[in-house]
């Protein structure tokens, strides 16, 4: 798959990079996507729920009254959970929400979105960026040029870059990430992918890149 390499002021460099076919031109399988994101979503989350049982709630541990003869139903002591104050019954308590995804499966998921990405000309390759001093107004000038200003996309690059990452950070709509940060979910939640020329040049001169990432 050819791509032409677009300058910042969103014209044609005459340069083209080869995305290969076994990365961004696979059959996608939904299934594996909807793991990865799901593996994703859950690692998330903090798991700190708590709630304080019977044992754990203030009051006394004496018994109401005596058992029969009051005609009363029967009752043990006010940390009883049908009672108000009392513990709760089979509530949240701290855990782990994460859970493990094979290699393969997460490498599959990743491709899979790049190759939806792919099929929705949803690509943008873009000259690398250099510049001089963090500017905000400069990034979403280029942005506009690309005709992407307006939608969600993440912006990957080969290496961190200090300017370009203080560039962005400030802009609502766009995930500034380098490539060995890739992940499915960023890949499915976002509408544009922008790369960078070196980005995605290496996607064709090593193997294994998403794999790494």
């Amino acid at each position: 798959m050819q791509v032409e390499v677009l300058n910042i002021q969103g014209k044609g460099t005459g340069r083209s990079v080869e995305l290969p076919d076994d990365i961004f031109a696979i059959e996608p399988n939904d299934h594996v996507i909807y793991l990865a994101v799901k593996q994703y979503l859950a690692a998330q989350r903090q798991g700190t729920n708590k709630v304080k049982t019977r044992a754990e709630v203030k009051g006394s541990s004496k018994k109401l009254h005596k058992q029969k003869g009051t005609g009363g139903s029967r009752k043990g002591n006010i940390r009883n959970p049908l009672y108000k104050g009392g513990g709760t019954i089979f509530g949240p308590k701290p855990r782990d929400y994460s859970f493990k995804l094979n290699k393969k499966v997460k490498d599959l998921a990743k491709i899979s979105a790049l190759s939806y990405k792919a099929k929705a000309n949803a690509i943008v390759v873009v000259e690398d960026l250099n510049f001089e001093a963090p500017k905000t107004k400069a990034f979403t000038g280029v942005l506009s040029a690309l005709n992407v200003g307006e939608k969600k996309l993440m912006f990957v690059s080969d290496v961190f870059n200090d300017n370009v990452e203080l560039s962005l950070r400030n802009v609502p709509s766009v995930l500034g990430v380098s490539l060995s940060d890739l992940n499915t979910y960023d890949i499915v939640n976002s509408e544009v992918l922008v790369l960078t020329e070196s980005a995605a040049k290496v996607f064709s001169e090593e193997e294994g890149v998403v794999a790494e990432a």
